[in-house]
């Protein structure tokens, strides 16, 4: 909505919700930060290489998806992070990608873990050397992880 101003000064854009109105300058200083996307990221790389353990390529692939999905995201909100955020995607996804569609576990595995050092690498980079990711030795407990079973014609 654009609010009517003197010739002076320009439209005021806000949104406005039930309890009051945001500007636009609002509404993009609350857009998540790599800070606040990354615990996903790390949820969804962890899920996806014990799915693909597991034999659930589809559930890999979806996981894949999700991480690309916060690159873009994070990509559009930090912009000066979208060349590392594209390099990794190409030098790192790019490969498990690969390995996912020809269900390849040893190929997602020895593509996993170079991403897992490509990501280190990226984080000191950048300036956070203090971020380092390791896969946690346990898989995720709240989903099924294993092959799909075949569909049931009814």
């Amino acid at each position: 909505m654009v609010e009517e101003r003197p010739e002076t000064e320009e439209p005021r854009v806000v949104g406005r919700t039930r309890h009051g109105e945001l500007t636009l300058d609002q509404i993009a200083a609350i857009q998540p930060g790599l800070g606040r996307l990354m615990p996903e990221v790390s949820n969804h790389y962890w899920v996806m290489f014990y799915a693909a353990r597991g034999g659930n390529w589809a559930l890999a692939r979806y996981c894949l998806g999700q991480v690309r999905a916060l690159f873009r995201i994070g990509a559009t909100t930090r912009p000066r992070m979208r060349p590392y955020l594209e390099a990794f995607d190409r030098d790192y996804l790019g490969p498990i990608e690969l390995a996912i569609r020809n269900q390849d576990l040893a190929a997602f595995e020895a593509a996993y873990r170079r991403g897992i050092e490509g990501a280190n690498a990226t984080h000191a980079a950048v300036g956070h050397p203090e971020i380092i990711w390791q896969l946690p030795p346990d898989p995720p407990k709240h989903l099924y992880l294993g092959p799909l079973p075949p569909p049931t014609n009814p």
